[in-house]
């Protein structure tokens, strides 16, 4: 039985500053990669977690068992991102190899907490955790410190929050109105946390990964991509003001009301942009003869859930008082099942074509 030992670089270090691509198969391969780290970086964890993966290895061959060590790297942005890419070499190094077990080689919870993707796809005897032994003084704790705050991961976590509040409140002393600094710093740092907490951070990357790589590429999808984020912007200046009027009303109005108003003026902006994304990367694969294969029922599910939002807003909003009239027929109820029925039916189209499309196979 051949167990595979793991080790795990989460954050691309091998790719980033020794420029070796992961993964990385084989005793030898491994301990050139970590040679090039450290002449890169000596100060990487990640040299000792592969030296580490390499005695696990000998100690295992010395026992005249059948062993094989990978180093597996994910991306410099953490999150969606690197797990993707550690999780589409696992199952590339599996389908190769074919190991019956594995060992998971670390240097701390971070590289750990992809243990869960591994577990789902081999089973996992053990976990190596390596710590390098520092000598416990002030002046080795300081440099321990310096050196996290240099890592970009941690720098970017910890000084955002931080550079907002001093920013706002020296805003705040400017316009002579300390009073608002506490709310606003509050308000901040709060919306800060959501999107870092809600995993938005890690969209916002790989969106802007996938902008950089369609110009560098030279990809239809670069331009779509510039023309929905102006339509989207578009999208919401109008639903603000379309929010602004209702605020502005003489009947009682409530946040729903507000955030119906804002869907209602907005959603085609959204949907238009969507699907003009969706169009440039099913001409780039067109002019590349990839296959096309479900992208082409992408189309169908925007749009009905733009009919839907577009449909539920509105009858809000008439059965609130305000909005006068329905868009198309008088009766709300005749209006509201012909709207959703007409979704269903354009979903079902899609459904139906993603039934009918090959599956993309992502290497």
């Amino acid at each position: 039985m051949l167990t595979l030992v793991i080790c795990i670089d989460r954050d691309n270090d091998i790719g980033v500053k020794a420029g070796v691509k992961g993964p990385v198969i084989g005793r030898e391969a491994n301990l050139d990669a970590a040679i090039r780290l450290a002449s890169a970086d000596p100060e990487d964890s990640d040299v000792n977690t592969i030296f580490g993966g390499v005695k696990v290895y000998d100690t295992l061959m010395a026992e005249q068992s059948e062993v094989e060590i990978v180093s597996i790297a994910g991306d410099k942005n953490l999150g969606i991102i690197a797990d993707r890419k550690i999780s589409e070499q696992l199952e590339k190094i599996i389908e190769d190899l074919k190991p019956d077990r594995a060992i998971l080689v670390s240097d701390g919870a971070e590289d750990e907490s992809v243990l869960p993707i591994i577990q789902s796809r081999i089973k996992v005897d053990a976990v190596h955790r390596v710590i390098v032994k520092q000598h416990e003084n002030l002046e080795s704790t300081y440099y321990i410190i310096k050196q996290a705050f240099n890592d970009p991961k941690i720098s970017h976590t910890f000084f955002m929050p931080l550079g907002i509040a001093f920013v706002i409140y020296a805003i705040s002393l400017y316009a002579n109105h300390p009073e608002f600094a506490v709310v606003a710093i509050t308000a901040s740092i709060g919306l800060y946390m959501l999107f870092r907490g809600t995993g938005l951070d890690d969209s916002f990357n790989e969106f802007k990964e996938s902008m950089i790589k369609s110009l560098h590429g030279g990809k239809i999808v670069f331009v779509m991509y510039l023309a929905a984020i102006i339509l989207s912007l578009i999208g919401t200046i109008q639903g603000g003001v379309e929010l602004w009027k209702y605020y502005n009303q003489e009947i009682m109005v409530g946040y729903l009301i507000l955030l119906m108003g804002y869907i209602n003026a907005s959603v085609w902006w959204y949907i238009i942009a969507g699907l003009l994304i969706n169009a440039g990367r099913i001409i780039d694969m067109r002019l590349v003869n990839e296959k096309i294969g479900r992208y082409w029922s992408h189309p169908f599910f925007i749009i009905a859930s733009g009919i839907l939002f577009w449909a539920g807003s509105s009858y809000i909003l008439v059965i609130s008082d305000a909005m006068e009239q329905y868009p198309i027929l008088e009766n709300g109820k005749m209006f509201l099942f012909l709207t959703v029925a007409g979704a269903v039916f354009v979903a079902v189209i899609g459904a139906w074509i993603s039934s009918k499309s090959p599956r993309l196979v992502t290497s």
